[in-house]
């Protein structure tokens, strides 16, 4: 039956549109700003990502022409000039990166190779400095952070400060960088003339990486100046093993150790 102005039905819909209308109205209006905002959040955010993303890559370029230029021992005067001029701009691109993508890892990437180009010129504290504003942006990511810990460490013993240095050092880091962490605490008990535990830690960090059959000559160096042999690390099992000739077959160990033969 069709509903007319004058019908019952008609009243009861038009009391129930007055009593409702307005909790639809902003039921639809909240859908609506949602649905919205989410859009604008996503493209807004995507956008963020890639002009942060362009500016990191031009950054990466320019040092990249910094690190080549300054490899040459024989730059002309004019050539100097001109890297003394892309190192500033580098610095400008890095700062305005960091300025506007403070939080992202674009900056974070930045910075730290605005703390390598520091450090490669000898400039420790401008470099410890950089990595403490890259340790503050928090990525949500223990391993980027552990890196910044271990390179901020030993920038600040590099300055001199070799307490500062043990203090960050001493931080909780994820297992796989306790080798590095053992390693560093090595160097900065040496620093501090406390030799005994500076071979503790060399020691810890060797047997880390026995664990894993990795090895560290520069590590392996340390400990023999200090009149330690390090034993020595096996290299890792390999599952092919070379022949002597062409001719003969390899030998390869299955998950089972059983040998079994291969044809080269």
């Amino acid at each position: 039956m069709d509903l007319t102005p004058n019908s019952p039905n008609a009243d009861n819909s038009m009391q129930a549109l007055k009593q409702y209308g307005s909790y639809i109205v902003t039921a639809i209006l909240l859908a609506l700003a949602a649905y919205f905002g989410w859009t604008y959040w996503q493209n807004n955010h995507a956008r963020v990502d890639t002009v942060a993303a362009d500016q990191y890559a031009d950054i990466q370029r320019l040092n990249e022409e910094v690190s080549l230029a300054s490899q040459n021992p024989d730059l002309e005067a004019d050539a100097q000039e001109s890297l003394v001029q892309s190192r500033i701009q580098l610095d400008k691109d890095i700062d305005a990166l960091v300025s506007t993508h403070g939080e992202s890892v674009y900056a974070w990437q930045a910075l730290m190779i605005k703390a390598r180009q520091q450090v490669d010129n000898d400039d420790f504290t401008a470099a410890a400095e950089t990595f403490k504003q890259a340790l503050a942006i928090d990525l949500g990511d223990a391993g980027l952070k552990a890196i910044t810990q271990l390179r901020y460490a030993k920038t600040l013993l590099a300055t001199g400060d070799a307490d500062a240095a043990l203090s960050e050092a001493n931080n909780d880091m994820p297992s796989s960088f306790e080798a590095s962490q053992q390693e560093l605490l090595g160097d900065i008990y040496l620093a501090q003339d406390n030799k005994e535990s500076a071979i503790k830690s060399y020691n810890n960090a060797w047997e880390l990486l026995r664990s894993r059959q990795e090895t560290r000559a520069v590590l392996a160096l340390k400990m023999e100046s200090l009149g330690i042999t390090p034993e020595p690390i096996a290299e890792p099992t390999s599952l092919i093993q070379e022949s002597a000739t062409p001719e003969q077959p390899l030998v390869v160990e299955n998950s089972e150790n059983t040998s079994v033969e291969a044809a080269q």
